[in-house]
């Protein structure tokens, strides 16, 4: 599993929506799309490691890709 530790939720917002992701809704959860796929994120911080390896993965992101993002 994709592990990326100590990411802050707005932190992952916005290295979405550098891939081209836009916020839809905003909560206690954010939800992104990019017209292909939608991604949710808790808004707790720090997101934990493996929940933040999710997200990347349901983005269609590798780690490395997503870290860059940050």
């Amino acid at each position: 599993m994709l592990r990326i530790p100590g990411i802050n939720c707005d932190d992952a917002v916005r290295a979405l929506q550098k891939a081209g992701f836009r916020v839809l809704r905003r909560d206690s959860h954010v939800t992104l799309t990019n017209g292909e796929r939608q991604v949710t994120i808790p808004c707790r911080n720090p997101l934990m490691a493996l929940t933040m390896g999710g997200i990347a993965r349901d983005a269609g992101l590798t780690v490395e890709q997503f870290r860059k993002l940050l």
